[in-house]
């Protein structure tokens, strides 16, 4: 199992990755607020947003797989579609910022370390989300892997967002919340990863360090042994 934010150091960082949904962006925040206006709008059963984000699955389940098991199971007279344009067009249009996202983001760049986003998802949906949270002006780079054809866990779109900030994987954190894709994936290219416990729970995969929050990440790259 992972250290604590300030029990681990590093020599040389330069860059520090972020995932954006579940890590910068809030995404059960926004799913929840999504939910409550949902539910109103289609005289939704009391139930139904708390089954929602079951079979939602932290967002890796297609919600139009959802939508139909849904209506299934609430008997509801709604048509699938109808529910499916509702979520398509309206659960990221005011997303949530995680807390403390912005500060992190402006220290790291005051300290002079890059920073990057490396995230799956459709482009358009993905550019909303960090338009929203006004993220994109606190970044150096975004990888969303429908754009470049590549997808988490794969080891190219790793290397991919490490040769676009100029930055070696020993030098460089890469923080997020799927085991898979934030811990297994980044450390089979050599990166150190750094584990936010908002998504999945960790099977056997073993973060270098497990977060409390994003301030946390701070004392990776401000320790003595960071930059020594």
């Amino acid at each position: 199992m992972g250290r604590t934010a300030h029990q681990s150091g590093r020599e040389g960082i330069k860059a520090v990755l972020f995932d954006l949904d579940g890590t910068l962006h809030d995404r059960n925040a926004t799913i929840r607020e999504w939910l409550a206006h949902h539910v109103q709008k289609f005289a939704l059963p009391d139930a139904y947003a708390a089954r929602f984000l079951a079979l939602d699955d932290f967002g890796y389940r297609p919600k139009s797989e959802v939508m139909p098991l849904l209506v299934r199971e609430f008997q509801l007279l709604h048509d699938t579609d109808e529910l499916l344009a509702d979520f398509s067009e309206r659960a990221f249009s005011n997303p949530v910022l995680m807390p403390h996202a912005h500060d992190v983001l402006q220290a790291l760049r005051a300290s002079g370390v890059r920073t990057g986003i490396v995230t799956n998802g459709w482009v358009e949906k993905q550019t909303l989300t960090l338009q929203g949270l006004n993220l994109l002006d606190l970044v150096d780079d975004v990888v969303i892997s429908k754009a470049v054809g590549l997808s988490k866990p794969d080891p190219r779109i790793y290397h991919l967002a490490l040769d676009r900030l100029g930055v070696q994987a020993a030098q460089t954190w890469f923080v997020g919340d799927s085991p898979r894709n934030d811990v297994w994936g980044p450390q089979q290219v050599g990166l150190r990863t750094a584990f936010l416990q908002t998504g999945h729970a960790l099977q056997d995969e073993q973060p270098d360090v497990i977060l409390n929050d994003l301030r946390d990440v701070l004392s990776l790259v401000t320790s003595p042994l960071a930059t020594s």
